[in-house]
């Protein structure tokens, strides 16, 4: 088969691997993102003096910021014991603040390592739906019970206050964001329950969490993304799978060309699903297929042309298959090669402004593999070692941990996890019998014929076969 070429005729050099950003006031700030988790851990009820400690050390971190005024004043009541509810948001956009500039720094040396340009530093603020402002304060109102009882002092009647909150809140399109999230974190919390027996306390993830929350809480703080139709041509550089006991969703990272010639741009595409915890590997795909046809263009290595499909500043589209129809064939490195470093990187809304959310499509070459018993690196040119997330490979594709090592090509994304650079694979190119062949994690989206793959696809489509039988029967009684 001749593969389609992209026509941005630049070629990309690979990406470096990098070194670890000086950025200055970096470790300041997760040094008072840390100080002020720890408050979070023993609770606001009856504040002690290392507690007021951690509040004074977040407040003078935003000291040269608009938000120092007020920020001064809630720690100063969070120490006294007398913080309300306004208080408590502010010391929760504090922190997402400091974030957001941890966020901001590790995105700009990225974009250097990657040698590619981006977007307007952030997107533009979204339409605000208006909610119900008497749901937002219940859950502001379970969200401050949370801060003052904190992790150590979690119990069940505590956590079960948001289970009416969440209930009242899923009915509403504009409230549902909000409503997963606390739900979610509350079956996360009541499955830790009492807090007292905790020998290890999440205190990042769980301070993330209700900050984040927090903020949402506040009128007008989120609600439907601007969008702009797009028309032109989709290449997909691979799939990001996500599986949860009850859900799955494909993230597919790709390529987006105008057909006005406007810069080419990095862009995602997302579908979720419900899924039975019986469904598993390759059989992932059948729940997600009906519902997005660029799986199918995945799978075949095929490019996609869309019509005025919308996408939001952000660089997400949201998948309508109305606006797309199968292209030529495409392949992913010959689009890594020479697109990857032409197209920009998408803007950021101002709350998603999060370390963990940076998730960078990049190309490595000439790197050299080195396994040991529990980690992988890749070393580019005798650089700082990449580690490479070979966790994150799903068993629902045919890439595999040998198969990364063995490569000589890598399009992976690059992260960074507490000041680490990680690279978590999408797709490799090894030798197979002297031949050059390319594996990807998302290769069984379109279908397969290896074995594994369709043993696990006839599996669960007898498994779903079953669930659907047994649903009908309830119905009919």
């Amino acid at each position: 088969m001749q593969w389609f070429a992209p026509t941005r005729a630049t070629a990309a050099e690979s990406v470096d691997s990098p070194a670890d950003p000086s950025v200055e006031g970096l470790d300041d700030a997760l040094t008072a993102v840390d100080a002020f988790d720890r408050v979070l851990v023993a609770g606001l009820l009856r504040p002690q003096p290392a507690q007021a400690a951690g509040l004074a050390e977040l407040a003078q971190a935003l000291a040269g910021s608009p938000l120092a005024a007020r920020v001064a004043e809630a720690a100063e009541k969070a120490a006294a014991g007398t913080a309300g509810e306004d208080c408590l948001v502010a010391l929760a956009a504090a922190r997402t603040a400091l974030l957001g500039s941890v966020h901001d720094a590790v995105t700009e040396h990225m974009t250097e390592v990657a040698g590619r340009a981006r977007a307007d530093a952030t997107a533009p603020a979204a339409d605000a739906d208006r909610p119900a402002a008497n749901l937002l304060a219940a859950a502001r109102s379970w969200l401050a019970d949370l801060a003052r009882s904190g992790w150590q002092g979690l119990d069940h009647d505590t956590v079960s206050g948001a289970a009416q909150v969440v209930s009242a809140m899923l009915p509403d399109p504009a409230l549902r964001r909000l409503a997963t999230l606390l739900d979610g974190f509350a079956a996360e919390l009541a499955a830790s329950c009492p807090g007292a027996s905790l020998d290890r306390i999440p205190a990042r993830r769980w301070a993330d969490l209700w900050s984040r929350a927090m903020v949402l809480t506040v009128p007008g703080a989120f609600g439907a993304p601007v969008t702009a139709p797009a028309t032109g041509r989709l290449l997909p550089l691979g799939v990001d799978l996500h599986e949860h006991a009850t859900a799955v969703q494909a993230q597919v990272h790709a390529v987006y060309e105008p057909s006005d010639g406007a810069p080419p741009l990095l862009v995602r595409a997302a579908v979720s699903a419900p899924k039975p915890d019986t469904v598993v590997g390759a059989g992932l795909w059948q729940l997600l297929r009906p519902h997005m046809s660029l799986l199918a263009a995945v799978g075949e290595g095929r490019s996609m042309e869309l019509d005025g499909m919308p996408l939001t500043a952000e660089g997400d589209l949201l998948w309508d298959d109305a606006h797309a129809r199968p292209g030529e064939p495409a392949d992913a490195f010959a689009t890594a090669r020479v697109a990857l470093s032409t197209a920009a990187d998408p803007a950021t809304a101002p709350l998603d402004r999060h370390p963990t959310r940076l998730a960078v499509p990049v190309l490595l070459e000439g790197y050299t593999a080195e396994a040991t018993d529990d980690a992988l690196t890749f070393t580019v040119a005798g650089r700082q070692p990449y580690a490479v997330e070979t966790d994150r490979l799903p068993a629902a594709g045919p890439l595999t941990p040998e198969a990364v090592a063995a490569s000589g090509a890598c399009i992976g994304l690059l992260r960074w996890d507490a000041g680490t650079y990680r690279l978590q694979p999408l797709a490799v190119e090894t030798t197979v019998r002297k031949k050059t062949v390319a594996l990807h994690a998302g290769g069984w989206a379109g279908g397969t014929t290896d074995k594994a793959g369709v043993k696990a696809e006839k599996a669960a489509t007898d498994a779903v076969a079953v669930l659907r039988e047994r649903a009908g029967k309830l119905l009919r009684a």
